[in-house]
């Protein structure tokens, strides 16, 4: 495929500086394009390679001011970066449009309701009274249990698992391997010091524009369902237990964990290798750093936490700043002290 970048800029809103008849038929690392690519100039710490660049088109933001000749073709737009992603966007959707039809071997129950223009890849399992919307597409080997929903244009790829009565909304994209309704990790002690499984009876809601990284785990709820709500953006490798909530535009990175029943509020971003217990309450806007372990509600929207247990940010800098001169500070105290003996001994 090709297109000028009179058409790019037609589809990302941006107006072009150069040959608009420039056309182009991939992408490419603004330091490594080739001609006939397009890049994109969005950190200012790439601006160097604008000048060297071999691509024939490159996206900027609209403010950057040359500071040399170029021979590259332009696009200038207000954010870079974003409309980069948006044509990314579009062009996957092209590539995905492509796909449709049932592939075979597939099991599909007499129940199942499927929708117009669908992909079924090949190993494929939809249970009874499933429903698939339009435009969507199952790679192989997904499995899809009983009373499954899956909403229009949402993507599924190889070998994701969604247990039964668990519902995905539409314009959702689920990652290869990730496993949506797992039982809940419940169980009630016994007197005799074992274990007895509390039944998991509930279900996983995915809202729609949701997107769930490669081997991530979503626990069904005990009673309820685990809400996983618009826009929220989950990474690879997380663990989501029972009845949790994560809020609208939510970001989590990988190798996260969520325990039951804590409820996430809207735009929260929780960095990589963060842990959080469970029944507690995270405000909207929350950030909270990688690797921090959080143990208590927060309460206030739009706070910064980091550590293990987890506090405000800015007095945990504070504090390593502290410990990092601790070996000064404990020298000019041993010091001191020397002094004050001295003192002492001549009175």
């Amino acid at each position: 495929m090709q297109f000028s970048a009179a058409q790019i800029a037609l589809i990302i809103s941006g107006k072009v500086e150069g040959n608009a008849d420039t056309a182009v038929s991939s992408f490419g690392k603004i330091e490594e394009a080739r001609a006939n690519q397009l890049a994109f100039l969005a950190n200012p710490k790439y601006e160097d390679f604008l000048y060297s660049t071999n691509a024939s088109v490159v996206i900027v933001n609209e403010s950057l001011e040359l500071k040399q000749p170029i021979s590259t073709t332009l696009i200038r737009v207000p954010d870079a970066y974003s409309a980069f992603a948006t044509l990314l966007d579009k062009y996957q959707q092209i590539k995905t449009q492509e796909l449709t039809g049932i592939q075979q071997p597939v099991y599909l129950h007499p129940t199942a309701k499927v929708g117009d223009d669908v992909f079924i890849g090949a190993f494929t399992y939809i249970g009874e009274n499933s429903v698939i919307g339009n435009e969507v597409k199952l790679f192989p080997n997904v499995y899809l249990g009983n009373n499954v929903t899956v909403g229009d244009n949402t993507i599924i790829h190889p070998g994701v698992k969604i247990y039964h009565d668990c519902v995905v909304g539409k314009n959702v994209v689920i990652h290869a391997g990730t496993v949506v309704g797992s039982d809940g990790f419940g169980y009630a002690p016994q007197k005799d010091g074992s274990l007895k499984k509390v039944p998991q009876i509930g279900n996983v809601v995915i809202e729609d524009f949701v997107e769930i990284g490669a081997n991530t785990t979503i626990d069904r709820a005990t009673i309820g369902s685990t809400l996983i709500r618009s826009g929220a953006k989950l990474d690879n490798l997380l663990q989501i237990a029972h009845n949790v909530e994560i809020g609208n535009n939510s970001v989590i990175a990988a190798q996260s964990g969520i325990s039951g029943s804590t409820k996430v509020g809207k735009n929260v971003l929780i960095g990589g290798q963060a842990g959080i217990v469970g029944h507690i309450h995270i405000a909207d806007g929350s950030k909270i750093n990688a690797q921090s372990g959080v143990s208590k509600s927060i309460k206030s929207p739009n706070s910064a936490v980091t550590g293990s247990p987890a506090y405000d940010y800015t007095a945990a800098l504070r504090s390593q700043a502290i410990t990092r001169n601790l070996p000064q500070l404990e020298k000019r105290i041993i010091e001191l002290e020397k002094i004050l003996a001295e003192l002492q001994n001549k009175k």
